[in-house]
């Protein structure tokens, strides 16, 4: 898949199916320096993705600051053909002063065995 590149991170498009709904989300930031993904909460809501009264709240704290996030297990995530089933993402504000609309952690790119290309600027996926 190939990379966008966008003041020069590598960004991608992911696919979320939940509740036999889907959706893309674009503007994704692929961040080996984030152990877990997180995706937007307005990116999700047409797919039903909505705070429950009885989520969890997590603090998330990174280059970007402190989250909150609640966690969602969803039907399926996926990067161009490569997807997990079951796969359970932090959802949050993405507040971060640019438009990112998710960052794509190593949670998922180490299970797909993800391998970024920068030559080439693509995500090769080792267990395809």
């Amino acid at each position: 898949m190939q990379l966008l590149l966008k003041d020069d991170l590598p960004f991608v498009v992911v696919t979320v199916e939940y509740k036999g709904k889907a959706v893309d989300v674009p503007n994704v930031l692929v961040d080996t320096g984030s152990a877990s993904t997180i995706l937007a909460a307005d990116s999700l809501i047409e797919i039903g993705i909505e705070p429950a009264a009885d989520d969890t709240l997590h603090t998330i704290r990174g280059v970007g600051g402190v989250e909150v996030v609640y966690l969602r297990k969803v039907d399926f995530l996926r990067v161009g053909e490569v997807g997990i089933a079951g796969f359970e993402i932090e959802v949050g504000g993405m507040d971060y002063g640019f438009e990112i609309r998710g960052i794509l952690g190593m949670d998922f790119l180490r299970n797909v065995g993800a391998i970024i290309n920068l030559s080439e600027m693509r995500l090769e996926f080792g267990k395809e």
